[in-house]
Formats: C-alpha cells, sequence, structure tokens
C-alpha cells in the first residue's frame, strides 16, 4: 500500500474494535507464561533472551530491546562491517534483519548461503561488534522487496495458494526451512551466539487468519532447532492482533507516530507482557512518480523517547538505509493502482544510504543515551566520495536486434508470463505476426506492469497496467507484419492481497478488444549477462538500446550516477545492476558503493528504453528527490 493507504487501513481497522474476542482470558498470563514464551528449555537459568512478566531477561537478568533494522542484502558484504559499527555508534544493543527467501533461492535448487548471501557470516560479524541479533527469517517477509521475498517460481503452479496451510506451498517452505534453520540455530545465544529471538512470519493479521499457519511455521523453526524466544508481529490494534497472534507466542506490534495508542493496545491485548514496537517506522520509502517521504528528526526522537520511557522495547525500521539493487524492488497496489517502489531503499533512516550520519541519528542518539549506554569516541567519519566527472556514451547496441545473444526462444500459442519460462525478474519480449492490410487497436488483458508496443520494428506505443482498457492504434500494410510487445516488469507486490503478482502478459493480446492474437515467440530477458553484446558506434537506432561507457577512477569510492536528459531504463557497473531510473522521479541518482569499483577504467552500460541523454554524470551526492 501507499504510506497513506496503509496508515489509513490501521486507523480504520482499529476504530470501533473492542477487546471481547480476544482478551486476557484467551491469551492471559496462564497461557503466555514466562516458561512458555521462553521456549523449550524455560525462563529461568537459561541463556538468551526470556519474558519475565512485563519484562524481557537476557541472561536472566533485566534488558530492555534498543534494535535497529538493517537489511544485509540490501548492503554490499564489504560495507556490513562498516554499517553495523555506525549502527552501535548509535547506541544500540540490538539489530534486527529480515531473511530474503527469493535472494538466496531465486530457483527451485538448492539455495546460495555464499558471498553476499552469507548470512550466518552476518549475524557473527554483528555479535563480534557487541550486538545482539533479532531474525525475521521468512517465508514472507513485505520489506517493499520484490515479491516480499517469495521466490517467483511459486507461481508457476497456479493452484498453489500463499501464505496459509496449502500442501504444496508448505513443501516448498519446509524444505526451504530444511536450509536455513540450521545455519541460523547455532548462532543463537543458547549456543554463545548474537540471536536472541526469531519471527514467526510477518504482519499475518493484514492478510489472512489461518493460524494453524502460522503454528506449523513455529512447529518447523523448533522442530529444527531454533530454541530462541518466538514472536509474531502485526499493527498495533486489536483487528490485526486478532488475527495474526498465535496463543503462547509473544506479540508485537508495528506502526509509527505517538506510540502511545500502540502501547495501549498491547498492553490490552496481551496483558502483562512486555511490550515491543517490532518496527517503529522512523522514515518511509518512496514510489516512482510520487514524492520522496522524510520524517523530522526531533518529533521522531520524541517519540522514541516516549516508547522507552515506558520500559517498551523498540525496533527502529529502517535504522539504516539500504539499497534495492538488481530488480529487487517491490510494489503496492490497492488492486486497482500499482505503485512500484524506487531503486534507493535509503528510507529517510538515522544511517542513509551510504553510511551518512545526518540530523536523525544526532537526534536518536541522544535519547537512546538516556536508556542504555551509548559507545563514547569519535563517530564513525563520512564515507569517502568520487570526485565529480560527466562520461559520454561511445557505443550502442539494439536491444530488439540483440535478442539472439540475451535470450532463447520460447514458442507458444498463447502469451505466457515470466512465471511459465522460468524467469524470475527483468523484461520479456513476446514476438508474432498479423495478417494485413489491417488498421484497428491493440490490447493487453493481464499486463504486469509496462508494455513498449512494436509494429514493423517502429514503437507505435507503451500501454501500462494502470490503464487496464488502454489501447494503442496501429496500421498493418504488408501481408504478413511482425508484431514485438517487451514487457518492463517493475516488481511483484509485496503486501497485501494481490501477491500473486505474475509479470509480463498473464491473459491475451487481441486487435479490436476481441480478436486474440495466436502464435507467440517469447524471450525471457533476465539481462544477468550482458557479455554476449555486440557494441557499434553507429548512432543508435530506434527502440530500445544499450549504451557504453568509461569512467576512470583514481581511488574507488562510494559514488552516484545520474542520467540528466534520459527517461527510463536500467543501469550496469562492471557488470553489476545498479538498479532502475526514471525521470518521474522523485529519485535522480543510482548509489554505486566502493566495492564495485575499480581502479582505472570502469564500465558503465545503460539500458535506455525511450530516448537517451547525451551524458552520464557521476558525483558525490545522493538526488533522492
Amino acid at each position: 500500500m501507499s504510506p497513506v493507504s496503509r496508515r489509513s487501513f490501521l486507523a480504520a481497522a482499529t476504530t470501533g474494535l473492542g477487546s471481547t474476542v480476544v482478551g486476557s482470558t484467551v491469551l492471559g498470563s496462564t497461557v503466555l507464561g514466562s516458561t512458555v514464551f521462553a521456549g523449550p528449555a524455560g525462563a529461568q537459568g537459561r541463556r538468551g533472551l526470556s519474558v519475565s512478566g512485563e519484562r524481557f531477561l537476557l541472561d536472566g537478568k533485566p534488558f530492555q530491546i534498543v534494535s535497529g533494522a538493517i537489511h544485509y542484502f540490501r548492503i554490499h558484504p564489504d560495507q556490513w562491517r562498516d554499517r553495523l559499527e555506525r549502527l552501535r555508534a548509535l547506541g544500540l544493543n540490538t539489530v534486527e534483519t529480515y531473511v530474503a527467501w527469493n535472494f538466496h533461492q531465486p530457483t527451485p535448487g538448492a539455495p546460495d548461503f555464499t558471498g553476499w548471501r552469507d548470512l550466518p557470516r552476518f549475524i557473527r560479524l554483528a555479535g563480534e561488534l557487541g550486538l545482539r541479533v533479532i531474525v525475521r527469517p521468512s517465508p514472507y517477509i513485505c520489506a517493499e522487496w520484490e515479491f516480499g521475498g517469495l521466490p517467483s517460481w511459486l507461481l508457476a503452479d497456479r493452484e498453489l495458494e500463499l501464505r496459509c496451510q496449502d500442501p504444496a506451498y508448505l513443501r516448498a517452505v519446509d524444505a526451504w526451512y530444511d536450509h536455513l534453520v540450521p545455519r541460523l540455530a547455532p548462532l543463537e545465544a543458547q549456543h554463545g551466539g548474537p540471536v536472541i529471538a526469531a519471527q514467526i512470519e510477518n504482519e499475518y493479521g493484514s492478510y489472512g487468519n489461518d493460524t494453524g499457519y502460522l503454528a506449523h511455521l513455529r512447529d518447523g523453526l523448533r522442530a529444527r532447532g531454533m530454541d530462541s524466544l518466538l514472536f509474531v508481529a502485526d499493527g498495533a490494534s486489536e483487528f490485526f492482533m486478532r488475527f495474526g497472534s498465535l496463543p503462547g507466542t509473544l506479540e508485537v506490534g508495528t506502526g509509527d507516530g505517538d506510540p502511545k495508542p500502540s502501547i495501549d493496545a498491547l498492553k490490552k491485548f496481551q496483558p502483562g507482557k512486555p511490550v515491543m514496537m517490532a518496527e517503529f517506522w522512523d522514515g518511509w520509502f518512496d514510489h516512482w512518480g510520487e514524492p520522496h517521504h522524510t520524517r523530522d528528526p526531533a518529533q521522531m526522537a520524541g517519540y522514541v523517547d516516549t516508547l522507552l520511557a515506558t520500559g517498551a522495547s523498540v525496533n527502529l525500521y529502517m535504522a539504516c538505509g539500504g539499497t534495492n539493487f538488481g530488480f529487487t524492488s517491490g510494489a503496492n497496489t490497492s488492486g486497482a493502482t500499482y505503485q512500484p517502489t524506487v531503486t534507493s531503499y535509503d528510507y529517510d533512516s538515522p544511517v542513509g544510504e551510504a553510511g551518512d550520519l545526518g540530523a536523525k541519528f544526532t537526534a536518536l542518539r541522544d535519547v537512546i543515551g538516556k536508556y542504555t549506554k551509548v559507545p563514547g569516541g569519535p563517530l564513525p567519519g563520512r564515507s569517502p566520495r568520487l570526485p565529480a566527472q560527466t562520461v559520454r556514451p561511445d557505443a550502442t547496441a539494439s536491444l530488439l536486434g540483440s535478442l539472439d545473444a540475451l535470450s532463447r526462444p520460447v514458442r507458444s500459442a498463447n502469451p505466457k508470463p515470466m512465471e511459465s519460462v522460468g524467469q524470475s525478474t527483468g523484461l520479456i519480449h513476446y514476438r508474432t505476426t498479423v495478417q494485413g492490410p489491417h488498421s484497428g487497436t491493440l490490447g493487453i488483458h493481464g499486463l504486469a506492469d509496462r508494455a513498449l508496443v512494436f509494429a514493423g520494428g517502429n514503437e507505435i506505443g507503451v500501454l501500462d497496467r494502470n490503464s487496464p482498457d488502454g489501447t494503442v492504434a496501429l496500421t498493418f500494410e504488408e501481408p504478413e507484419n511482425q508484431l514485438d510487445i517487451l514487457v518492463d516488469a517493475m516488481g511483484r507486490v509485496n503486501y497485501g492481497p494481490y501477491l500473486a503478482d505474475r509479470k509480463g502478459i498473464d491473459g491475451w493480446v487481441a486487435m479490436n478488444t476481441q480478436q486474440k492474437l495466436f502464435g507467440w515467440e517469447i524471450r525471457p530477458l533476465p539481462l544477468d549477462d550482458l557479455s554476449r553484446l555486440v557494441f557499434t558506434t553507429d548512432a543508435p537506432g530506434p527502440g530500445p538500446s544499450f549504451h557504453r561507457a568509461t569512467a576512470t577512477v583514481g581511488e574507488p569510492a562510494d559514488g552516484f550516477v545520474a542520467l540528466p536528459g534520459w527517461e527510463k531504463g536500467i543501469v550496469w557497473l562492471n557488470g553489476f545492476n545498479l538498479g532502475r531510473y526514471w525521470k518521474v522521479g522523485p529519485q535522480r541518482t543510482l548509489y554505486a558503493p566502493k566495492p564495485l569499483w575499480r581502479k582505472g577504467a570502469n564500465e558503465i552500460i545503460v539500458l535506455e528504453l525511450h530516448q537517451p541523454g547525451t551524458t552520464i554524470e557521476i558525483g558525490p551526492e545522493a538526488q533522492l528527490g
């Protein structure tokens, strides 16, 4: 949802709902006692986090969680330590991270936990810096991340129902847990590691009511060795907690603004238990074509002060911003309007996308220092930045002319969505032949998300899923005419009931609204390997094209890439996909972290879908809107 619609939903759900359905008799202290909360070993005499009345205990001593969210999958692994050190300097005693299932298992094969995906390394690193860790290990995470962290290959099975006790879905989750949980369990506090708690699913009360599904996840974590305190998190209103709660499991809240209503709701729903805001939103994310969001630092610090002064625990979401590199941005939708998320996930966080410490960091650090020990010494400095330079592309390659180099065709009577041809993200191309001479309109049923339409190699229009009844006019003059449709998939929905967001064309293409076109050649374009492109110095022709430039760097450092005069596309730096740009904003630059740059020559490739600019700018500052 958009910030407005999501908050309106929260407010509407809270209004007028009493406490008669779920109260202390159902979720009272006799069911939610400290022994149940603590896990199999009990609350007393155990290492790790447990519950005793209204307090958390860590290793048997009172502990107020002052945590911040940081996503290892949004930060280059060479920068994990730097960002964690900055969160420690903020005064946090704990960090929290989601685990993005699709980041580790983009295809149905064995999950990957190496390199950037080395989750245990990230957790151990946090522990080395004196930080405790809360993990939120999927299967669904939301997080404005592609498909809410679920792998797209689940959508290849049209009978599979997400986030419930559907047998096919549970089999996939169980197989994932077989790989994931044995990597997490040895890192728990009970074994001397930093992990003190784990979440069961995520904000389930705003999605469904299958508490048997939540119990299955809980039991799966326990059976595979997770002994830490488990919790569920929902919007801090009775409506959401009613549907997302699990008897015997701690309920924690999510939300923003004045925390008093959230504190009251949690105490009323779960009396005599610790209060925690597992997501206290200190910023917000951006959608393409909408304003950039910021929040007043002093106001946020005051809200956090109010929370901590009551003895409540908190997890700042986000404490450290990151980046939706590549095609990892998610999207929101109300069913009528599709809202894709931008590449940056800076989130107006205390620690920004490039590690910058701003006014919000200072204001929150002053407040946090009243409740927990803040490290002394100087604060981490600003990361080194690249000096400004402007480069010009010197070679191009047509996308439509490079289809054979980029993909192998799949033939089908009807168009198929990405998931049906084994593709996760990127673009997808459809081609057929249409009889002529003929004039009329062309429409696409089931488009996700934005289609460039070509007749005889010439672009004739753009169709968008936000205009489902839209058509383009075209004329076919030859007996046989080539029709090309290039679909730009902007990110699967990550929140709400419309998660089954298949990409490409999940329907049909029709002339004059009713005459279906058959006989399609489909080419998946994940664009994960551009090495086979053949560039020329010829002037770019019509249609989408790749543009190559070289940037020379003295010493690698953080930088930002801007595309003035360009319209919409994707940028690669030395083969790494930095993400999308779009002139509709609000984001104007793409973050290019230091580890991606090389001393000397660096290759930049831009895929422009419409009108290319003439220059590419590299500079030291972000422009987020």
